[in-house]
């Protein structure tokens, strides 16, 4: 006789149960939304990445070429893309290694501010940027899974943890 497998239950509902099975009823919720987004995060980050595949890049690296394709001149000081990224200095520094050795971005001095290093696009990095945003759109960004109205509220309650949380929120 062949024997039948039910599927496993859902396993944060299930940590629900147990959260509230252990006394912690005051905790389940709060325990389940960070378990829910962060599970949420790794299902997204997965197919960005798979996404960026091609052009080497993780997202971090595709957000800084973003973010200096957006400027008139394709560059801006690091420390400005640092604080605009919300990242720490190191990270952006460790960031812009990794893409000027792609050969994306190049380092440049400030024209007027002798301390300062420029950021900017190299003509490759213009193009990956581009060629990479159209895959995003099409793969990811269009298509998350729920319709409009739940994408509009997401961003919302998403919007109100981060300013809880002392993000700067428009």
């Amino acid at each position: 006789m062949a024997r039948v497998t039910r599927p496993l239950p859902d396993p944060i509902v299930e940590a629900r149960r147990q959260w509230v099975a252990h006394g912690w009823s005051d905790a389940a919720a709060g325990m389940t939304a960070v378990t829910s987004v962060m599970r949420a995060h790794q299902l997204l980050l997965a197919r960005v990445e798979e996404a960026l595949k091609p052009w080497g890049l993780s997202f971090a690296r595709y957000e800084l070429l973003t973010l200096l394709s957006f400027t008139r001149e394709g560059g801006m000081p690091l420390t400005s893309a640092a604080r605009r990224l919300q990242v720490h200095q190191t990270s952006a520094t460790h960031t812009v290694d990794r893409l000027e050795a792609s050969g994306f971005v190049r380092r440049e001095p400030h024209p007027t501010d002798g301390r300062a290093t420029l950021v900017t696009l190299t003509p490759e990095g213009r193009d990956v940027v581009a060629s990479a945003t159209t895959a995003l759109n099409t793969e990811v960004f269009t298509h998350l899974g729920i319709d409009e109205a739940d994408v509009e509220s997401l961003i919302s309650v998403i919007a109100r943890l981060r300013a809880a949380s002392g993000d700067v929120v428009d």
